[in-house]
This record gives C-alpha cells, sequence and structure tokens, in this order.
C-alpha cells in the first residue's frame, strides 16, 4: 500500500470519529429519543454540536475528492514525494481543521482548510504534469 494510500484510510477514520463526535453532540442538544427518531422537523444543531455536523459534512465532501486523486494517482502510478506531501498536506489540514471547527474559530478554520485544499491540488497537478 503507498503512504497516500495509507493517509486515505486515515482520513477515513477521521471522518468516522467526526460521525460519532456529531452523532454524540446533537444526542447531547436534543436528547436520545428525539435524536433516535426520523428527525423529521428538527432544527439544525446550535453551537458545537452543529459545527461538528458541519465539520463532518465538509469532511465527506472533500474525502470524496481526496479518495479520487489518490487512486488516480496508484493507478496511474505516480506516487512520488510530492504526492506523498499532498497527501499529508490534506490529512494534517483535516485534523486541524476538524478540531478548529469544532472549537469555533473562524479564520483559522479557513486557513486550515486551504492547507488541505493545496494538498489536493499537489495531487491533482502530478496527475496533469
Amino acid at each position: 500500500m503507498t503512504p497516500e494510500l495509507t493517509y486515505l484510510v486515515w482520513s477515513a477514520a477521521l471522518t468516522l470519529v467526526l460521525a460519532v463526535i456529531a452523532a454524540s453532540g446533537a444526542t447531547l442538544e436534543v436528547g436520545l429519543q428525539r435524536q433516535a427518531g426520523n428527525r423529521e422537523n428538527m432544527s439544525e444543531m446550535g453551537s458545537w454540536a452543529g459545527r461538528a455536523a458541519r465539520a463532518h459534512r465538509n469532511m465527506l465532501e472533500n474525502l470524496v475528492l481526496f479518495a479520487i486523486l489518490v487512486f488516480a494517482a496508484r493507478f496511474a502510478n505516480a506516487s512520488n514525494a510530492m504526492t506523498l506531501l499532498g497527501a499529508q498536506l490534506f490529512f494534517f489540514g483535516r485534523v486541524a481543521h476538524a478540531i478548529i471547527y469544532i472549537v469555533g474559530i473562524p479564520w483559522l478554520r479557513t486557513a486550515v482548510w486551504l492547507v488541505s485544499v493545496i494538498g489536493l491540488l499537489l495531487i491533482f497537478w502530478q496527475l496533469v504534469v
């Protein structure tokens, strides 16, 4: 397994952790009875629980892009130092993004999100050049 694939697996684990955190926050905010129900007419979560849910959704959106790029790099035999750096920037940027998002630091959240996007762009660049 390439190092980039390893970072993909760890990114999937991070996504699962974020799902558990978001579900736990929602349960604390609205109660187990409501959370276990059909969730019809349920308002969006507030405070850290809402940020955790949004962080999870954001991670899902970005995980798709990361997975496509990592698999494309693997199948194109394009794994190199730059794709590894891209995978590292993506993963550690996403870890920081999740923490900062849940804590609630807006501008720093955007900055670390940008780090993860740069990671995606580095992998993409190795595939198209």
